[in-house]
C-alpha cells in the first residue's frame, strides 16, 4: 500500500513539473499563439466544454460587443470567456461605474485571464452557479450576460441547468449573448437550444454570418 502511495505521489509530482515546464515555455510565445496552445490543450481535457479547436477571432469578438453595448449596462457577467476573446474589449467599453466578472470552468484559462486582464475578477467554476457570484458581487441578477460556451456540445442536463442560472440570473429587458457554429446549426442540442431561447426571450435576433472565424460563426441575441 505504502509503495502505491509513493508511486501516485510521484505520479503527480512528475505531471505538475511537466505543467509547470509547459507554462514557461508557453510564456515565451507571442500573445496570439499562446491562446491557441492553450486552446487546444482545453479542448483535449473537456472537449464538451470547450467545443472548438481555437479561440474565437477578433472578427466574431467585434460583432459580439457591437451587439452587446456593454457601454450602457450596470453588470456585466461573461460566461465561459476561455482565452479572453471577448473579454478585453467588453473592458474597454464598460463604463467606470459598471460592475464586470467572468466566471471560467477550465482552470488553466480562469489562470490564464487573471494574468492578463489583472482587474478582473475571475471565478474558477461552472456557470451553473452564476447566482451564487452575481450575490458576492452585491447583485441579484445582471443586464448584460454574454456567453462564449459551446451550447451545441454540452450534455442537455448540463446545458439545460445553466440555461436555467441564465433566465434567474437576468433582469427583465436584460441581454443574453452567445453564439453558434454554422456546422453545427442542425445538430439536436442546437436545435434545442435555439427553440429554448425562442420560449423564453421575448425577443431573439441572430446576425449575419461570421465567417472571419474558425469555425465560421453567428451571434444570438436575446431580449427578456
Amino acid at each position: 500500500m505504502r509503495n502505491s502511495s509513493v508511486l501516485v505521489k510521484r505520479s503527480e509530482d512528475s505531471r505538475r513539473r511537466r505543467q509547470r515546464l509547459l507554462q514557461n515555455l508557453i510564456r515565451h510565445l507571442k500573445p496570439g499563439l499562446q491562446d491557441r496552445i492553450r486552446f487546444l490543450g482545453a479542448f483535449l481535457r473537456r472537449p464538451a466544454c470547450v467545443g472548438a479547436l481555437a479561440p474565437s477571432s477578433q472578427a466574431l469578438a467585434r460583432a459580439m460587443v457591437r451587439c452587446c453595448a456593454p457601454e450602457t449596462s450596470r453588470t456585466v457577467v461573461e460566461l465561459g470567456p476561455g482565452t479572453g476573446a471577448f473579454t478585453g474589449l467588453i473592458l474597454k467599453q464598460i463604463g467606470k461605474n459598471t460592475k464586470f466578472f467572468a466566471v471560467e470552468l477550465d482552470p488553466v484559462f480562469a489562470s490564464g485571464l487573471r494574468a492578463r486582464f489583472p482587474d478582473l475578477t475571475v471565478y474558477n467554476d461552472t456557470a451553473e452557479r452564476l447566482d451564487k457570484y452575481l450575490v458576492m458581487n452585491g447583485e441579484k441578477k445582471a443586464d448584460l450576460i454574454v456567453s462564449g460556451l459551446p451550447w451545441a456540445s454540452l450534455p442537455l442536463a448540463v446545458q439545460e441547468r445553466i440555461f436555467e442560472a441564465v433566465l434567474k440570473s437576468l433582469l427583465p429587458g436584460g441581454v443574453f449573448a452567445t453564439f453558434g457554429y454554422v456546422h453545427a446549426r442542425w445538430f439536436p442540442n442546437a436545435q434545442r437550444f435555439r427553440r429554448r431561447l425562442e420560449q423564453h426571450f421575448s425577443r431573439v435576433e441572430v446576425s449575419p454570418v461570421v465567417w472571419r472565424n474558425f469555425p465560421p460563426a453567428f451571434i444570438y441575441r436575446c431580449v427578456r
